[in-house]
C-alpha cells in the first residue's frame, strides 16, 4: 500500500510506468542511467514555476546466467539493489524557467492513475480509501485542478467506493479534507463522505480519536445552515459526552477549539463536561493546549471551579519555565470569569518580579490589568511595582497607548498612583497618539483618563503637573467590560428582593441607576 502511495508522490524515475513528458521525447534507459531528471512543478494560481531535482537510480541489466572470477571459481549472482524512493518534497526554491525540462503533470497520466486504481481494488475498503486520499492529496500539492482528468478519475473511484458504507471514520475524514480542498464544500463526493460519517456517528461506533477528526472536518466545512452538518453535530455531541472520560489532554483541547470555531455556544453540557475532564488531566497539558482550553472557555462563557482548582494546584510550579503568553491567557481568563484566585495571582506576581524583562509590553499590561480589575494586591506588591516602574522607564515608548492607559488605570485601583508618568500621559503628544487612527476616543478610554485625572486631584493634592483637558473629561462612567463598576450579583438580588418586599408590605418603589464620578470598587473574595 505504501509503495503505491509513494509511487505517485515521489519524483524519482523509478516508476514502473512510462514517463511521458509532453513535447519532450521519452528518454531511454541509458539516458536515465547517466542523467538527472529535472521536474517542473506548477503551483495553482501563480506563474512561478518551482524546480526540484531528483537523482534517477541507475538501471541495471538483469543477470541471465552465472559468472566466474579470475581464479575460475563460480560467483553467486548479485541481486540488483532496490531503488530507494526519495521523500516527496512538495515545494522547493524557485529556479529559472529555462531550466525546466519536464511538466510534473506528466506523472499523472491517465494510464498511470488507472493502473494505480486497479491495484487499490485488491485492498480492503478502508485501505483503499486511504490510498485514494493520499493520491488526491498529491494532486492538491502539485496544484492540479478539480476538472483535470487524473482528479476526475480519482473522484469517480471515490464515488464507487463510497457506495459501500463499510469504511473507517478516520479514512472518511482524511478523504473529506482533501476532497474539500480540491472541489470545495459543494462537492458530490464530500456529500457522500458526510453521509457515511453521519451513519457511523449515529450508530455510536466512533472512538475518541475519530471524534476529534470528525470535529476537525466539520470546522473546515462550517455551514450552520446545513441540515446535514447540524445532524452530525447533534449526534457527535451525544457520543462525545459518552466518551469524555476516555479523552486525553490533547483531545480535550482539540475538541474545545473545534467547538469554538463551530460557535457551539448552545452545547453547554458538553463544554462543562470537557472542562471537568480538563481539570482531571490538567497536569498532562502542554502550554499551547492550556491556552486553547482557556480561550475556548472564555469565548463560550463557561466557568468551572474544578478547573480553577487544578490550575491553582499545577500552574504555580510551571510559571517559571512556561511560555509568557500562557501567563497572559491565565490572567485574561481570571478577569473575564471574575476569578480572584490568590495562589495564581501570587505566583504570577512573583514570576513578574523575576522575569518581567522577558515579557512583551502587551503581556505585562494583561498581568497588571488583571490584578487591578480584580483588586488583588499581592504580598510582593512593593517589588512588583518597583519592577513595573523600571520597565515603564525603559520601555515607555514601546507600549501601545491604549495598553499604557489600561496599566495606569489598574494601578489606581490598587491605590498606587503613577505620578511619575502622569506628565507623559496627559501631554498633547500622547493624547494625539491615542487618536492616531483618525477616530475619536472611545468612551472607555476617556473614562479611564478621567478617573486618572480625578484620582490625582483627590488623592494626590500635592501633584501640580499637567491635567486632562476639560473637553476630554466624561461625567458618566459605563463600559461593556465593566471596567468602572462591579456587576450586580443577580442571584443575591433575587434572594434579597422577595424578603424585602414582604417586609415593606409591597413592591411600590422606584429605582434609579446612579454612577458616581470617582468610585473604586473592591471585590471581596468568596469565603
Amino acid at each position: 500500500m505504501k509503495y503505491l502511495v509513494c509511487l505517485l508522490a515521489s519524483v524519482r524515475a523509478a516508476s514502473p510506468f512510462p514517463l511521458n513528458c509532453g513535447t519532450v521525447r521519452k528518454r531511454t534507459s541509458v539516458e536515465f542511467g547517466s542523467n538527472t531528471a529535472r521536474c517542473l512543478q506548477i503551483t495553482r494560481g501563480t506563474d512561478v514555476k518551482l524546480m526540484s531535482e531528483a537523482a534517477v537510480p541507475l538501471l541495471r541489466k538483469r543477470d541471465t546466467g552465472p559468472s566466474w572470477d579470475r581464479t575460475g571459481r563460480r560467483k553467486a549472482p548479485q541481486k540488483a539493489p532496490g531503488a530507494a524512493l526519495s521523500p516527496y518534497i512538495p515545494y522547493t526554491k524557485p529556479q529559472s524557467k529555462a531550466a525546466a525540462l519536464f511538466d510534473i503533470q506528466s506523472l499523472f497520466e491517465e494510464d498511470v492513475i488507472a493502473e494505480l486504481c486497479s491495484r487499490l481494488e485488491a485492498f480492503p475498503r478502508s485501505d483503499r480509501a486511504e490510498g485514494l486520499a493520499s493520491l488526491l492529496g498529491a494532486c492538491v500539492e502539485f496544484g492540479l485542478e478539480a476538472h483535470s482528468p487524473p482528479v476526475l478519475t480519482l473522484m469517480n473511484e471515490c464515488l464507487e467506493l463510497l457506495s459501500n458504507r463499510d469504511i473507517g471514520v478516520a479514512q472518511l475524514c482524511r478523504l473529506g479534507e482533501v476532497v474539500c480542498a480540491l472541489e470545495g464544500r459543494r462537492s458530490r463526493v464530500l456529500t457522500e463522505v458526510l453521509d457515511c460519517v453521519c451513519a457511523a456517528v449515529e450508530e455510536d461506533v466512533i472512538s475518541p480519536s475519530e471524534a476529534v477528526m470528525v470535529y476537525s472536518l466539520l470546522t473546515q466545512l462550517c455551514e450552520p445552515a446545513s441540515q446535514q452538518q447540524t445532524r452530525i453535530l447533534s449526534a457527535l455531541h451525544t457520543d462525545t459526552r459518552r466518551l469524555v472520560h476516555r479523552l486525553k489532554a490533547g483531545q480535550v483541547s482539540d475538541i474545545l477549539q473545534s467547538l469554538l470555531k463551530l460557535q457551539q455556544t448552545q452545547a453547554v453540557s458538553l463544554v462543562l463536561r470537557l472542562s471537568h475532564r480538563a481539570s482531571r488531566v490538567f497536569k498532562a497539558f502542554h502550554d499551547d493546549e492550556i491556552m486553547k482550553v482557556l480561550t475556548a472557555l472564555m469565548t463560550l462563557e463557561q466557568h468551572d471551579g474544578e478547573l480553577v482548582a487544578a490550575m491553582e494546584k499545577h500552574l504555580p510550579g510551571r510559571l517559571e519555565k512556561c511560555d509568557p503568553e500562557l501567563i497572559s491567557a491565565i490572567m485574561e481568563y481570571c478577569v473575564q470569569m471574575r476569578c480572584r484566585s490568590e495562589p495564581l495571582f501570587e505566583a504570577v506576581a512573583e514570576n513578574f518580579v523575576r522575569q518581567a524583562e522577558k515579557h512583551t509590553t502587551l503581556q505585562i499590561a494583561k498581568q497588571i490589568v488583571a490584578m487591578g480589575r480584580l483588586n488583588y494586591l499581592p504580598q510582593c506588591s512593593s517589588q512588583m511595582f518597583k519592577k513595573l516602574e523600571s520597565i515603564l522607564s525603559e520601555r515607555f515608548s514601546q507600549f501601545q497607548p491604549c495598553s499604557l492607559v489600561d496599566v495606569m488605570h489598574a494601578c489606581i485601583h490598587l491605590e498606587r498612583f503613577p505620578l511619575n508618568y502622569m506628565t507623559k500621559v496627559f501631554s498633547p503628544h500622547f493624547l494625539q497618539k491615542l487618536q492616531a487612527q483618525g477616530e475619536p476616543l472611545d468612551k472607555n478610554t476617556l473614562g479611564q483618563l478621567t478617573q486618572l485625572h480625578l484620582s490625582t486631584m483627590l488623592e494626590c493634592t500635592y501633584y501640580w503637573g499637567p491635567r486632562l483637558p476639560f473637553f476630554l473629561r466624561v461625567k458618566r462612567f459605563s463600559s461593556a467590560g465593566q471596567a468602572f463598576e462591579t456587576p450586580m450579583e443577580r442571584l443575591l438580588y433575587k434572594q434579597v428582593k422577595g424578603p424585602l418586599a414582604q417586609l415593606l408590605g409591597g413592591t411600590f418603589y422606584s429605582t434609579r441607576m446612579i454612577r458616581g464620578g470617582y468610585t473604586i470598587g473592591k471585590l471581596q473574595q468568596d469565603t
